[in-house]
């Protein structure tokens, strides 16, 4: 609803005194930043060359003094920077609150905070408490939360602003209606190669899991284009802004692939945060199993069925299963119980250790720990007792244990044995090779884990996990192992799992590894119009998928061609025409070269494989299992063979990755 002539003269104003104060700000954060850097250099500098005139308790309470004034710059620059991000457009809404007691204020939303002379809000950090208001609540009643205590009032107005070059371009009172005029606005437009921040469009739904402080773990099921990823990176940013000590470096994202993590990249830093660290669980197995040269990544892994090599489908679904994790458990139960010290160990001329106290050590007073951790423990506890120190003769004891035991620690060839015995419900033939492949590496990474030690990480307080339905059950097991302290936000789609050999029913599965947590679902979907959604409903037969987006009248249209060449060249003329982004999706790789080499000497294309690091969406030619994750504005698919189309789960992530225009070739 547009504003009065009045009333958009005072908007006007109130910009134009918000431009003013954040200029001065900025001037003097700027200035004070650089005093601020340069006493800190000449004080560590002074500290050093004086070092020899403190005593070591002096020296120590200087170095303290020195590390909190190096924070006080840190939070400083973090500011300045933050100033410089809004210095163009200040804030994107407001609200007027009035409280019980008949305080009335004003909020002015932001994406940081600014104070004037009293140190009285300008303007509000949209993470603030009081700024949940504005997305929980429409006009009326209203409540919101600060520590243990809740404040209660009424919403008197809710007001959006779309600011450009420091100019005001619009201004309009809304409601909390879902197809209020900003996010149509916002959800119709595309104008960058990265995802975008959603601060002023954000929904009920998504800011019950942004501002979520309750639970320690939080598993989301949301539907295709409900905002799932979005919502994720504005989650870190408010637990950022709430928790005391958290900083980017103590979160970590697993991503599906380098492209979503480029593509992904902007979002932290325009809501004022560093970008987290991140990974992929290739990534992890590479890192952690140093016995194998090459380990076969998740997309190569799953490309390998799309493409027809569907041998041992019965064998890989059992080492994806649930039931393989029981089978591995009681292998190592008795791998542990069968294990033994079965020589006399000769540490030197004078000191003999016997095999029963080397027993006893390691299977009853360090049976905590995993078996070779035990034998470091020993290890440990036999220098200490013959030599006086831990670590003097650490390890050539371990050697002597090593040598003197009745299995063997090599894990390939714990793992080849696994497969012999009478755990493992398929006897197979493990050859012992540099390469493996992804299934066999997730087991050998379990059995790893157990026996040796996961490669712990306490430093980590928060983990995102996205795509989470392509992520098997054992998988979760690992990554709980190796975070045992850590809160875990997890954000998938069953309705978008690739992985051929394994299916959630639910990620409510989940609850049964991450204890305490909340499973909440996201039913509404921002990006697709109502003739894309009622189309890739049918793929499913899904009837619950809310769509938001208003029709713009484009139907999805079904080509039938064999010589595509010519049809194609004219419907890419069309589209890129007409829109930003463009994406030709195929079933898996091969084909998508094969598309690639077709057009890439008529016209600037460029191919997705997953080693690819980053993407420009003006046209890409991309697997379908490459194009999770990422959205289009325009999408043609081409089923080549005829085979798409059965494979429905893949077949409906690559439906859904267009906003606005899709086109089938069959």
């Amino acid at each position: 609803m547009s504003i009065s002539k009045e009333e958009l003269k005072k908007e006007k104003k109130k910009l134009h005194d918000v431009l003013v104060k954040l200029d001065k700000e900025i001037k003097e954060s700027s200035n004070d930043l650089f005093l601020k850097e340069e006493e800190l250099i000449n004080f560590r500098k002074l500290n050093y060359e004086d070092k020899s005139s403190f005593d070591s308790a002096e020296f120590n309470q200087i170095m303290t003094a020195d590390s909190l004034e190096a924070l006080r710059v840190l939070s400083k620059r973090k500011y300045y920077k933050s100033l410089i991000n809004i210095k163009d457009k200040p804030y994107f809404a407001s609200f007027l609150y009035k409280d019980n007691e008949g305080n009335t204020y004003d909020i002015y939303m932001s994406l940081t905070y600014l104070k004037d002379e009293n140190y009285d809000n300008i303007l509000y950090d949209w993470r603030s408490p009081i700024c949940s208001l504005f997305y929980d609540y429409e006009v009326g009643p209203c409540k919101y939360k600060v520590d243990e205590f809740t404040h209660e009032g009424n919403l008197l107005k809710k007001r959006q602003y779309i600011i450009d070059d420091r100019k005001l371009i619009s201004v309009f009172d809304n409601s909390l209606n879902i197809d209020d005029e900003l996010l149509q606005k916002v959800i119709a437009t595309t104008d960058n190669e990265k995802m975008k921040n959603i601060v002023n469009t954000i929904q009920v739904e998504q800011n019950k899991i942004i501002r979520n402080l309750d639970d320690h773990n939080l598993i989301v099921q949301g539907i295709a284009g409900s905002g799932k990823t979005s919502v994720a990176l504005h989650r870190i940013a408010f637990l950022l802004y709430r928790i005391k000590n958290l900083s980017s470096n103590n979160v970590l994202i697993f991503s599906p692939n380098k492209i979503f993590s480029e593509y992904i990249s902007n979002v932290l830093p325009e809501l004022g945060e560093a970008n987290t660290l991140e990974t992929t669980f290739s990534d992890y197995l590479s890192y952690f199993l140093k016995e194998y040269k090459n380990i076969e990544s998740f997309p190569h892994f799953i490309s390998k069925y799309y493409k027809g090599d569907k041998s041992d489908i019965e064998i890989i679904k059992y080492k994806q299963s649930k039931e393989i994790i029981r089978d591995l458990d009681n292998y190592i139960n008795a791998f542990l119980k069968n294990f033994k010290v079965i020589n006399d160990i000769e540490l030197d001329k004078i000191n003999e250790v016997s095999k029963d106290e080397l027993n006893y050590l390691i299977k009853d007073k360090y049976s905590r720990f995993p078996l070779v951790e035990r034998i470091d423990e020993a290890s440990k506890y036999l220098s200490l007792k013959y030599y006086g120190s831990p670590g003097k003769r650490k390890a050539p004891i371990r050697k002597l244990i090593k040598d003197n035991i009745n299995v063997s620690l090599n894990i390939k060839d714990i793992y080849k044995d696994f497969f012999k015995s009478s755990y493992a419900k398929y006897k197979l033939d493990i050859k012992n090779t540099k390469v493996i492949d992804y299934d066999d590496a997730l087991l050998v990474s379990y059995l790893k884990g157990k026996l040796f030690g996961f490669p712990y990480n306490n430093y980590i307080k928060q983990v995102v996990i996205d795509e989470a339905q392509d992520y098997n059950y054992l998988q979760y097991v690992i990554i709980k192992e190796m975070f045992k302290k850590a809160g875990f936000t997890i954000l998938g789609d069953v309705n978008q799992n690739i992985n051929p050999y394994y299916k959630y029913e639910t990620l409510e599965e989940l609850k049964e590894i991450f204890n305490d947590s909340n499973y909440l679902e996201l039913l509404k979907t921002y990006r697709s119009t109502k003739e894309i959604i009622e189309y890739t409903n049918k793929i499913l037969n899904l009837d619950y998928v809310n769509a938001i987006k208003k029709s713009n009248n484009k139907d999805v249209l079904i080509r039938k061609s064999k010589d595509i060449k010519e049809l194609l060249l004219d419907d890419i003329n069309t589209l890129t025409n007409t829109y930003k982004s463009l994406a030709i999706i195929t079933k898996e790789d091969r084909e998508a070269e094969v598309i690639y080499d077709l057009l890439k000497d008529d016209l600037s294309i460029s191919l997705l494989t997953e080693d690819s690091k980053s993407f420009i969406k003006d046209l890409v030619v991309v697997p379908s299992y490459i194009a999770k994750g990422l959205e289009f504005d325009s999408v043609i698919i081409v089923d080549s063979d005829d085979t798409f189309k059965k494979n429905k789960y893949l077949y409906y992530v690559a439906c859904t990755r267009a906003r606005e225009e899709l086109i089938i070739y069959e």
